[in-house]
């Protein structure tokens, strides 16, 4: 299996980072200086995995321009970390709370779901290469 692309890798780390931040920003202390750091640190992974994202082009799937259906969460993402973070500014916690955790799920969870698909790189990967399996 070839190694993929330096822009994947790039997306990769930015995507893994993000997986894993995640969590800690959402459960750490409101309002603390551990809650906002891991939150700056979780947006800047997230929109560099979003923007990443947008040079990975995939012309084997059905696209549009190389761009596939995952594709979409890029505008869900920017928009919905827009809107958190506007959220906040104006003192409404509840539905920055709802916001970030809607991105997570969506963002790290759905579309790092969807990458273990048996077609994908990291479903091949992880089913053919690491377990064995057809």
């Amino acid at each position: 299996m070839p190694l993929p692309s330096p822009v994947v890798l790039v997306h990769l780390c930015f995507a893994l980072g993000a997986l894993l931040l995640g969590p800690l920003a959402l459960l750490a202390p409101k309002g603390r200086p551990g809650h906002r750091a891991a939150g700056y640190a979780w947006v800047t992974l997230m929109l560099g995995a979003a923007l990443s994202s947008l040079f990975i082009h995939n012309h084997l799937r059905p696209n549009l321009g190389g761009y596939t259906a995952v594709h979409l969460l890029v505008p869900a993402t920017l928009l919905s970390i827009a809107f958190a973070v506007r959220a906040i500014v104006r003192g409404q916690v509840r539905r920055h709370r709802r916001l970030m955790l809607a991105t997570y799920v969506s963002g790290c969870l759905v579309a790092g779901s969807l990458t273990l698909l048996p077609h994908r790189y990291l479903g091949q990967l992880l089913w053919h290469h690491a377990l064995g399996l057809s």
